[in-house]
């Protein structure tokens, strides 16, 4: 364990970042050479990492539930379309226990989000204590997609950098542990998975046409991003950049994420309010016992 703790924590290091340049989306910080059947590699150390993650996902959830603890976990995911967000969801959260799992996902908001601020709908969504919440998209569309289709003016979502920061700090002060991570996957590797949904019928609910229409705004996009890192990775909640155009190491990636920071919490089951000898005697004396 104390291995697979250690590992996580230096790969949470190497994946922190404010810069998008220089960041390959096909690149495997963390690992020194590439695995020689990486997909089956990337599945077997999912396993290892995820019987640790499940169990401190127990201790979180279970010291919720006896002790009043507020601490939470919330996992946010941006990408570009394809970029894995969905995939990411079902190879690591999927992980967990569903009892203690709370996964939204942000589309184009209705008109009565519309009618309120734009955090008000991400506010209620929000993990409740002791669970690992998800958010596929987030608050970060408001920002991205906003900023980039020209949805509101620019004094608008230039305002909004300073707006989720102080949403992130009052959240994380009241025990919400925050993990952003962003996708990265390249030009070329969205290409091949848009082409890819073309040519499997069994995709063709997920292709948008609306997504090109996002793709040829690729630059802008990309520039949208780069602020998002510069102007919204603070202490208190860091942005962590993974290279996601090889879906095993992506997994790997966030695994890893996810693992470094639910240990720093040092969870611990909490202990019972009871003298276990005394409901042991109590069970041992039992009519159903002595029948037994």
């Amino acid at each position: 364990m104390d291995d697979l703790v250690a590992e996580a924590r230096r790969v949470r290091k190497l994946l922190r970042a404010t810069d998008l340049g220089g960041i390959d989306p096909r690149s495997t910080p963390g690992l020194s050479s590439r695995p020689a059947q990486p997909t089956q590699w990337s599945r077997a150390e999912l396993g290892r990492v995820g019987v640790l993650l499940a169990a401190e996902q127990g201790k979180l959830y279970a010291s919720a539930q006896a002790g009043g603890d507020r601490r939470r976990v919330l996992l946010v995911l941006q990408a570009m379309d394809t970029g894995g967000k969905d995939g990411t969801v079902r190879a690591v959260v999927g992980q967990m226990n569903p009892l203690g799992l709370s996964i939204a996902s942000f589309r184009a908001p209705t008109p009565l989000e519309l009618s309120h601020d734009f955090l008000w709908r991400i506010h209620n969504a929000l993990p409740p204590a002791g669970y690992v919440g998800v958010f596929n998209r987030s608050h970060y569309e408001d920002v991205l997609a906003a900023r980039v289709r020209e949805l509101v003016p620019k004094r608008v979502w230039r305002s909004r950098y300073d707006q989720i920061n102080a949403f992130e700090a009052m959240l994380v002060a009241d025990g919400l542990t925050i993990v952003k991570v962003m996708l990265r996957i390249s030009y070329e590797e969205q290409c091949r998975r848009l082409l890819a949904r073309l040519d499997d019928p069994s995709k063709h609910w997920k292709f948008n046409p609306a997504d090109l229409d996002d793709r040829a705004l690729w630059p802008q996009y990309q520039a949208a991003y780069a602020d998002v890192l510069a102007r919204c990775s603070t202490p208190q909640s860091a942005w962590y950049v993974v290279p996601a155009d090889r879906k095993w190491y992506r997994n790997w990636a966030v695994a890893n994420l996810l693992l470094a920071h639910l240990t720093d919490l040092e969870l611990h089951f909490p202990a019972g309010e009871f003298d276990v000898a005394t409901q042991r005697a109590r069970l041992e004396g039992s009519p159903d016992a002595n029948n037994g």
